[in-house]
């Protein structure tokens, strides 16, 4: 298996790296929460809220006559030294006496108000009462110093102190929260951007020419399923074919020339019988099997399609054909029916696609395709029909594909686009050509970056779901 030699820019795909970011913003979102949540948790944790009562005194002089006191400027001096006054060690000690502590856990200040004779007193602790009890203590023993300064200067109550009811110094983080937020979310953008770029995926038509161990066939472009609004909130399951009118052209044309170069292919080798299959699920090989056999058909060949995929079969959704006693591989393989009563048609007419369904999973899948009774199938079928696709499960998740190969002549891996790593799929191209199969080449699937014919229309494809669940046993 080849390892990356070097890396391109070429290689990159902007709609992978935006399918990278879309498919983790879930992650993106937690990072973000975290982020809120510990700057949130820590500032809470460092935070030490404190109350502030305050209260406004008028300094006048004593007595009604007018002296010097009466100015502006002798009235602010005067303040200035009351605010020493009530700043001082000495009124702390008065007040811890009053109040019966040791010492005053309490920050008390005094400042002038401009241009008047207004102090504005204000302590500063841990909780309401206390700073209310400081301040009243405060205003009630300021005299007993101040008068040793001025015996002639009196401070007149403008504004009783308040009861505190919240916190002087609130919290306030969410200018920080926001930063945190925003950076998390731009490191973990630039984790997941990392991890796209070095992915080492089939991103682009040339990472698949210079990456890929192999022929690369027609590039087929994305398609979406939904095209209106009605169809996504239904989520209708039923995918898109050729043969529908809302089908776009350039898909059309894509699985055309598709289809015309493996028909040159194998015609010219001789060979019948071709296995679609793909390396990972979610791959989008059923759709492509399903297109491959009906352009097959448009062209005007005979052509059979069997869904080999016992594990998820997937053919009847694709078909729309759901019945409860829909007869299909297994009911042959198992011996209950005739290979007559197995091959269904794709509409009433029998001029239309040969299918044989699957609808069920089944656990022990590989000994039915490894049986005499898949051998003797794919032989008489051979002998009816021009071409005979088989739908085959994907390589990594099963080991049913390895004993398709067994009956098969040739084989195509569908690779969509940034799944698969590059490694896995040039190892199941290896494990074809073991099988003594000719190994056609990849066909770049579900492709949205400009590569390939039609890359501009885009493709929605039928998906496995999970494997580890198998569905109904046989």
């Amino acid at each position: 298996m080849r390892d990356r030699e070097e890396f391109r820019l070429d290689e990159i795909s902007i709609f992978g790296i935006i399918r990278s970011i879309l498919a983790n913003i879930w992650v993106i979102i937690l990072a973000m929460a975290a982020a809120w949540l510990i700057i949130t948790g820590v500032s809470h944790a460092l935070w030490t809220p404190v109350y502030t009562s305050s209260a406004v005194m008028a300094v006048s002089s004593r007595g009604n006559g007018s002296d010097a006191y009466t100015s502006l400027s002798l009235t602010n001096q005067m303040a200035g030294i009351f605010s020493e006054v009530f700043s001082s060690n000495v009124l702390k000690e008065k007040i811890a006496e009053e109040l019966g502590v040791s010492e005053i856990n309490a920050e008390i200040s005094a400042s002038i108000i401009e241009e008047t004779n207004l102090i504005q007193l204000q302590v500063t602790a841990e909780n309401p009462r206390q700073a209310y009890m400081v301040l009243q203590a405060a205003i009630e023993n300021y005299d007993s110093v101040s008068d040793y300064l001025f015996s002639n200067a009196v401070l007149r109550m403008v504004q009783s102190p308040n009861i505190p009811f919240g916190p002087s110094n609130p919290l306030s983080i969410d200018r920080v929260r926001k930063l945190a937020m925003a950076g998390a979310a731009a490191v973990v953008c630039g984790f997941i951007v990392l991890f796209a770029v070095l992915r080492f995926t089939v991103q682009t038509r040339s990472g698949a020419r210079r990456n890929l161990d192999g022929r690369i066939l027609e590039t087929i472009p994305f398609e979406r399923k939904h095209k209106t609004l009605k169809d996504f909130l239904k989520a209708r399951r039923k995918s898109i074919l050729i043969s529908a009118p809302v089908v776009g052209t350039a898909y059309v044309e894509a699985v055309g020339k598709l289809a015309a170069q493996l028909e040159h292919h194998m015609r010219k080798r001789e060979q019948k019988i071709l296995v679609v299959t793909s390396i990972s699920e979610n791959e989008g090989k059923s759709s492509l099997a399903a297109n491959l056999a009906l352009s097959m058909e448009e062209r005007g060949r005979k052509v059979l399609l069997i869904d080999s995929d016992l594990k998820k079969p997937a053919l009847y959704k694709i078909f729309d054909h759901r019945d409860e006693k829909l007869i299909g591989l297994m009911d042959y393989l198992n011996g209950r029916e005739c290979i007559e009563s197995i091959v269904k048609y794709v509409t009433d007419s029998k001029d239309s696609l040969s299918v044989i369904y699957q609808q069920n999973g089944v656990k022990d899948s590989s000994k039915f395709l490894d049986s005499p009774k898949m051998k003797n199938l794919l032989e008489k079928m051979k002998e009816e029909y021009d071409y005979v696709i088989l739908d085959s499960a994907p390589m990594a998740v099963s080991s049913d594909a390895e004993f398709l190969f067994k009956n098969a002549d040739a084989a195509v891996i569908v690779v969509r686009q940034d799944r698969a790593d590059v490694r896995a799929i040039n190892g199941g191209a290896d494990s074809i050509r073991e099988a003594g199969i000719d190994m056609i080449g990849f066909v770049p699937n579900a492709f949205r970056d400009g590569l390939g014919s039609g890359a501009r229309s885009r493709y929605h494809y039928y998906g496995y779901g999970r494997y580890s669940s198998e569905g109904k046993g046989e």
